[in-house]
């Protein structure tokens, strides 16, 4: 099982050698066994990467991430196929109900709003806006059908960066969590492909311009995860852009621990753990299967 998200910036040529990626620049070349690799994140405009290449990386399920000039991810190669029950899986996800989507959603955005809570109590939010929060939380329906979601998420940023602060800002509050998403997302993509499941037909998410609802809806509880790393080890305030620096520091976030069931295990680990658990639920129609992934889990056992 791979372990690695390598991190290419300008590199010359990446190709295939032997079992290995091989990446050029100049005259200098590193070699890394693709077993060892979960995703590649590519960087700058001059690069040239080989088709024998990328046809390994789906066999071997490693998920290619390319970034634009502002070095956020812009686009995603994911493997093809390569579940051995792909049909059967498809059939399946096609038949979901209302009310297992519902159902199943109800658990994923009450686990997220927790961990928003959870990290708004850490950083040290007022009682009387966490207070608000839980209460919101406590009137969660089936389906989110009454928006709960929406007044927790503007309690949460209001709460952590002020009333003035909105997700549209240009500042580096943003970059990192926008970058830091973007990794989520693509790194949760890969292994939901690897569990034969279909990117476009989530549980909630159902924009048909949307490629990766399903994706999209199973990253929901991460992302408080990656607020709290962002905050303590990437903004800084002597400076106001998205470093190469803080952008490794971003991607180290997906080989940090996280107890998951009173196991130790990487966030990506976790996140394979989450999907499966997830396929599991939606079989037997138990809701009740989902692994729950809690912010004060990971807090304290990152390195």
């Amino acid at each position: 099982m791979g372990w690695r998200i390598v991190h290419v910036k300008e590199g010359d040529v990446l190709r295939l050698r032997l079992d290995s990626l091989e990446v050029r620049k100049k005259e200098n070349k590193v070699y890394i066994p693709l077993a060892d690799i979960t995703m590649v994140v590519l960087e700058g405009n001059r690069t040239t990467i080989t088709t024998k290449l990328l046809s390994s990386f789906s066999q071997n399920n490693v998920g290619l991430v390319i970034c634009d000039d502002k070095y956020l991810p812009v686009g995603i190669y994911l493997p093809y196929g390569q579940y051995h029950h792909y049909s059967k899986r498809v059939i399946s996800q096609a038949e979901w109900t209302i009310e297992q989507k519902g159902l199943i959603w109800q658990n994923v955005i009450r686990q997220k709003m927790t961990n928003q809570v959870d990290y708004a109590r850490f950083f040290g939010v007022d009682e009387d806006r966490l207070t608000l929060m839980q209460d919101l939380i406590d009137d969660l329906k089936i389906g989110d059908t009454t928006n709960r979601e929406g007044p927790v998420a503007k309690v949460y940023f209001d709460s952590l960066y002020g009333k003035s602060f909105t997700r549209d800002d240009d500042n580096l509050i943003n970059g990192a969590m926008n970058f830091g998403y973007a990794i989520l997302r693509s790194c949760m993509a890969r292994i939901v492909v690897g569990n034969g499941l279909v990117t476009m037909l989530g549980v909630f998410h159902r924009n048909e311009f949307n490629s990766f609802n399903l994706v999209d809806d199973l990253m929901e509880p991460y992302r408080p995860l990656m607020d709290y790393w962002v905050n303590k080890y990437v903004i800084d305030d002597k400076q106001d852009y998205l470093s190469y620096e803080a952008r490794l520091k971003i991607i180290e976030f997906m080989n940090q621990k996280i107890k998951v069931q009173n196991k130790k295990m990487t966030i990506d680990n976790a996140m394979q753990e989450y999907v499966a658990s997830f396929v599991s639920a939606m079989d037997e129609q138990d809701p009740s299967l989902l692994v729950d992934i809690k912010l004060n889990n990971f807090i304290g056992e990152e390195s």
